[in-house]
């Protein structure tokens, strides 16, 4: 499944990179700032990379066990401007649905790409807009709306260029959906310009890339699906002695800190042996605690009248 078409799109699962057209790597010389916990993550993103949901169960995981020495700062980075550059036989969005189903099963996360035949999104910049001006107004919150919309895609196959699934997303993650709608329309697009030059500038040529960054400027590059222990090879390289929080790992505490869990996150971040955890999250299910969405490549379990007081 190695993606040899340049289409950002087709995410190359050898790599575990969707990766832009005609891009190079030249981060020779740039510097990047470090921010107010020991290391600052640069994170470009966007939100319909197949390969950057397939992160979320150690990403998840990583802000768990070493979020107090970590500091997030999500980028998008434009992943799909529009269908006007194909030059490779992929024309059109239907021609991405298989390949999502694909990839749904290399990461073991539910994904559904029967959006691209029922309801296919245009372009990636309107959401990444949108997610700019969650950031804009709360930090912690634009993390839950970036979530909720990529539920929404992955999941739900809606389309989230539309405003109706970006208000939606805003009020489950606990925005004002007016101020949201203003700032879309206004400084998030500057916002959002000023990711894309930053990209540039650092040389991102896919995602999900990673600079993690430590208070002297020194920094390693992470790109690509990479696994828990990756991440933080990155980071005792640059805090030889940093070690995890030890987080608790039980069902209850777990929800507590994310309402919505797929079955592979649940298992990267509990530590149960796959052969026990359908058992107990249906028995959870069945109990009335939890609620089970099921896609054709997987479910979501969300805790009943959970809120979204999540903030990562």
């Amino acid at each position: 499944m190695k993606n040899e078409s340049g289409n950002p799109l087709l995410c190359d699962v050898e790599s575990g990179l969707c990766e832009l057209p005609s891009t190079h790597d030249n981060t020779q010389g740039q510097s990047i700032a470090a921010g107010p916990k020991p290391i600052r993550v640069i994170y470009f993103t966007d939100p319909i990379c197949s390969s950057c949901w397939g992160i979320e169960p150690p990403l998840r995981k990583l802000k768990l066990a070493y979020g107090h020495l970590l500091e997030f700062d999500y980028r998008m980075g434009g992943l799909l401007p529009d269908w006007s550059y194909n030059s490779s036989g992929i024309n059109k969005p239907s021609d991405v649905a298989h390949h999502w189903d694909e990839v749904s099963v290399h990461y073991d996360m539910p994904i559904d790409g029967d959006v691209w035949l029922e309801d296919p999104l245009s372009s990636s910049y309107p959401p990444s807009i949108a997610f700019k001006a969650a950031q804009w107004q709360h930090r912690d919150k634009a993390i839950l709306f970036l979530r909720a919309l990529r539920e929404m895609v992955f999941l739900q196959k809606k389309n989230i260029n539309k405003w109706e699934y970006i208000a939606q997303a805003a009020a489950q993650a606990g925005l004002d959906s007016s101020q949201l709608k203003t700032d879309y329309a206004g400084y998030a697009r500057t916002l959002f310009a000023g990711d894309l030059e930053l990209a540039r500038q650092l040389g991102v040529r896919g995602f999900p890339t990673m600079f993690f960054v430590d208070s002297v400027g020194r920094q390693e590059k992470v790109y690509g699906s990479r696994t828990f222990a990756d991440y933080v090879s990155a980071i005792r390289k640059l805090q030889p002695l940093a070690q995890p929080y030890p987080y608790q790992n039980d069902w209850q505490h777990l929800f507590a800190q994310y309402p919505s869990l797929t079955t592979r996150e649940f298992t990267e971040l509990s530590g149960i042996p796959r052969s026990d955890w359908d058992k107990h999250l249906n028995t959870l299910h069945e109990a009335g605690i939890l609620h089970k969405l099921t896609t054709k490549n997987g479910v979501l379990w969300q805790l009943k009248g959970s809120g979204d007081a999540c903030t990562h």
